[in-house]
Order: C-alpha cells, then structure tokens, then sequence
C-alpha cells in the first residue's frame, strides 16, 4: 500500500477522491453497525446487550480508525500501526461481549467477523489475508459452538459477506494507491527535470569556465615568476589575465542570459498542460506574434511565477490567460478564482524578483484581488 504522497493535502482531485473514497468504505461501518444492533434489540438481557453495544461501538471505531488510516498516505506510520492494533484489541473483546448476545435468534458476532474479514485487505498483505480470514471463520465457528448457534449459518454470514466485502475493499484501495503513485510518479518525473535542467546548465558553466580558468591560472602564476626577473613581460602576462578574465565574464553573462531566457509559446503551452493536469480550467488568448524576444522573454519568466504560484498557493478553478499589445507596451493578464486563501501578495519573493527584473526593463508588475479573484498584470515595452 502507498504511504507516501508529495504534497497529496496540495492536491485538490487527490483530495477529492481520497473524501470519495472514505464515504465508499464508511458504507461498511454502517454494517458493522446496524446489523450487530439488530441482535442487540434482540437480547432480553439489558447487562447482555449494554455490553454488546459497548463491544460493537469499540469494534466500529477501531474499524473507522483503520479506514481512514488506509487511504491517508501522509499519517506517521506508528499511527498506521496503533489503529491496527486497536483494531485487533476491540476485534477480540468483541467475542466475549457480543458474542452471548441473542444467542440463537441472531447471528451477532458473525456479522463483526464478517466486517473483519471483509477489512483484512486495508491491515494486512495479501498472503496473509487468508491467515486472517481462516482465523476469524475459526472463531466464528466458535461463538456459533458456545451460545448454541448454527454454524453454517454463521460461517456464511462472515465468509460469504465478508468475502465479498472483502473483494469490494480490496478493489476501492487498490485504485486508491494507483492515484497516490500515479501524482507521486508525476511530482517525480518534474522533479527529475528540474535537475537534468540544473545539470545542463552546470554544464554549460563548466564548460565555458574551465578552459577561461585553466589559463587564467597559468598566466597568473607566470607573471608572478617573472615579477622579479621581467617586470615588463610580467606586466604583460598580467594584461593577458585581465583580458581572459573579462572574456570569461562576458561568456558567463551570455549563458545565464540564454538559460534564463524563456519561450513565450512554450511556456504557455507547459503551463497550460499542468494546470489542467490539476484539474483547473485554463482559458488562454494567443499572444500577439510580433512581440519582441526581449519582451516575449520576460512575459514568459512571469506567466512561469504565476502559475508557480497559482498551484502552490491557490485552490482555484479556472484560469484565464492572457498577452496583448497595447501601442508600445505588452500586457500579460493571469486571473484565477483562487484568491480566498492566504496566497501569494506583491511582497513574495518570486513576485518581488520579478518586479524587479521587469523594472530594469522599463516594464511593471501589479496584482490586486477582487472578492475571490486574483489578478497578476505584468506590462513591459515594446518599442514601436
């Protein structure tokens, strides 16, 4: 079974169905619940039947405790394995407290085997399943022994029932792990491309450092060999390193400008992609063709920030993008319905780097909310 999910609480469908799926299995403690309550009405003994309702409502609550457990991939596993152990405490008070109860007239404590075997999927793993389930048709058989109950009809009720409740669960938990390691291995995938994007650009740093350095070096070490014995060649030795050094400089410059630079056409087509991944509705204008690199650039380095920050921050549903050439300026326009929690403001630092790499460009970024909207409104010049 999955434990672990990144960030699955950030996650709305992951919320979505893990709330879906608790409400499909709590159908079961319902059984586990009413049916026992059946034969508690049953018994005549009050002392007899307030035990057995002491011992069906531990059972259900042990129950529930598993179940939520099942499909909560972020809980500590020692919680995991107290709400199993609690489980198999209440399950085994439950013989000596419901199992008397209506005896004869009801099958009480079947019905609680039944939902035991029918849960042996969420505590243990499959070849163990059968350990259980014989144990608990063992124990059933049992009780039917004691309080002088047919035991066919017992051993049906909690191998027929909780077989097929079993088989239920087992489906509904199995999927549900498919959709944890399902957003698990997408949060990988783009964590594996972030770092192939890192190593490239470590790369490229080398790459053009390491020879720059290399000489740099040498020639260092050599004008100060010859200080003493060539002042003038050492001079010019230490020209030759200023030259090198300043080279390698603008050669760095260049790569960071070119790794930093983004296409504009591509990004929204990736942020696009992911939002609507993530289940949000994503409405965008083309942009204008005849923007300026330089612009289109900078544009793209925002629109990467909001939606950044519209996944990290937001529980919005729809989205709407926008880029229009407006005379000399261009505007990017990113609104969401996704304002009502505490979300990014224009004192975040991604904002903030922004602002200020579109101040050196002559451009502005605002953002500003409306009710539950939230609007990011970036504008950078474009000549004429």
């Amino acid at each position: 079974m999955a434990q672990q999910a990144a960030g699955p609480r950030a996650d709305r469908r992951l919320r979505r169905a893990r709330t879906a799926m608790l409400l499909s299995l709590g159908t079961g403690i319902w059984a586990s619940l009413l049916l026992p309550l059946l034969g508690v009405a049953r018994e005549p003994d009050r002392t007899r039947a307030a035990l057995g309702v002491v011992g069906v409502v531990a059972f259900v609550a042990g129950q529930a405790a598993v179940l939520y457990a099942a499909v909560t991939p972020w809980l500590p596993q020692r919680w995991r394995r107290r709400s199993q152990l609690g489980l198999a405490v209440a399950a085994s008070l439950t013989v000596p407290l419901v199992g008397p109860v209506a005896a004869g007239a009801w099958p009480t404590w079947a019905w609680l085997g039944a939902s035991l075997v029918g849960m042996a999927p969420l505590l243990v793993r499959p070849p163990v399943v059968l350990a259980v389930t014989a144990a608990t048709l063992a124990a059933s058989a049992g009780v039917a022994v004691w309080t002088g109950g047919q035991i066919s009809r017992f051993l049906l009720v909690t191998g027929g029932v909780g077989v097929s409740v079993a088989l239920v669960n087992w489906f509904q938990v199995w999927f549900w792990d498919l959709l944890v390691e399902a957003r698990d291995g997408q949060r990988a995938q783009a964590g594996l491309a972030a770092a192939q994007e890192r190593l490239r650009f470590a790369r490229d740093v080398h790459d053009v450092l390491g020879h720059s350095l290399t000489v740099i070096a040498l020639k260092a070490e050599l004008a100060a060999r010859l200080a003493e014995v060539d002042a003038e060649r050492a001079a010019r030795e230490a020209g030759e390193v200023q030259r090198l050094a300043l080279s390698a400089l603008a050669e760095v410059r260049e790569t960071v400008h070119g790794y930093r630079s983004v296409d504009l056409g591509e990004q929204l087509d990736s942020v696009a992609a992911v939002l609507r991944s993530s289940g949000i509705r994503c409405t965008i204008a083309p942009p204008p063709a005849d923007l300026p690199p330089a612009a289109a650039s900078d544009l793209a380095a925002v629109l990467r920030e909001a939606g950044t920050n519209l996944l990290r921050h937001s529980r919005a549903g729809w989205c709407r993008i926008e880029i229009v050439r407006d005379g000399d300026v261009a505007r990017l326009t990113v609104a969401n319905d996704g304002a009502t929690g505490g979300g990014p403001d224009e004192r975040s630092t991604g904002l903030r780097g922004l602002t200020d790499r579109l101040a050196g460009a002559g451009g502005r970024l605002r953002v500003r909310r409306e009710e539950n909207v939230f609007t990011l409104e970036a504008t950078v010049p474009v000549g004429s």
